[in-house]
């Protein structure tokens, strides 16, 4: 279920267009972050089946549906105002 949900050439399409990730500290590094395809799966899989977010299964997607939610939250936060 989880292959269906974000395929290889949409991958392909939506990688570039994600900010880049922070580096990580080298002092207290913390958990190592979820993937970004697992999280694109999230947010597909709340979209396709207008779930809630702690609804995801986590175990089918990769992530669990609050880190999809905060990668959203993040990617959506980077985009720049369009210039006038």
């Amino acid at each position: 279920m989880s292959a269906d949900l974000v395929p290889d050439d949409l991958w392909e399409r939506v990688a570039p267009l994600l900010p880049p990730r922070p580096p990580r500290r080298h002092r207290y590094p913390g958990r190592l972050p979820a993937d970004d395809r697992a999280a694109l799966r999230g947010i597909v899989y709340v979209l396709c089946k207008s779930v809630s977010w702690r609804d995801v299964p986590a175990e089918q997607v990769g992530c669990s549906g609050v880190t999809a939610r905060r990668r959203l939250r993040d990617w959506t936060a980077c985009r720049e105002p369009p210039r006038q």
